[in-house]
């Protein structure tokens, strides 16, 4: 199983962008889906982004929509979320993780997906 650890975090002002990586170690990372999720104190866990293997299929929930990108390379082990225009609403620890089916689920929740990484602490400050 690919070991997952997330990376970038930090604060950011208002309106700035972000870039956040997921980074695998061993297992065959190339074969595996990868999925972003958020969870701020107090609150559910929210999905963010997912992709395919191949990179060639993405989604977005309507909150992030038109702000986020997630892309991959895989001779890098390394999944990219590119974070713009943010907003005190993203502040977040924010995790990628792994379904257990090695698929994007549909639809994508984080009860479908077994393999986690440590999570990286992105704060937005108005």
């Amino acid at each position: 199983q690919v070991q997952l650890v997330e990376s970038g975090g930090g604060l950011v002002q208002a309106g700035g962008p972000r870039r956040l990586s997921c980074a695998g170690f061993g297992g065959t990372f190339s074969r595996d889906a990868i999925a972003w999720f958020r969870q701020a104190p107090g609150t559910e866990g929210e999905f963010v982004a997912a992709i395919s293997q191949g990179g060639a299929s993405k989604q977005y929930p309507d909150s992030v929509q038109g702000r986020f990108t997630l892309s991959r390379d895989n001779a890098k082990n390394t999944v990219y979320l590119e974070m713009n225009s943010l907003n005190p609403e993203d502040t977040a620890v924010y995790y990628c993780a792994v379904p257990r089916s090695n698929l994007v689920p549909a639809p994508v929740r984080a009860t479908s997906f077994g393999n986690w990484g440590q999570g990286t602490q992105v704060t937005v400050s108005s």
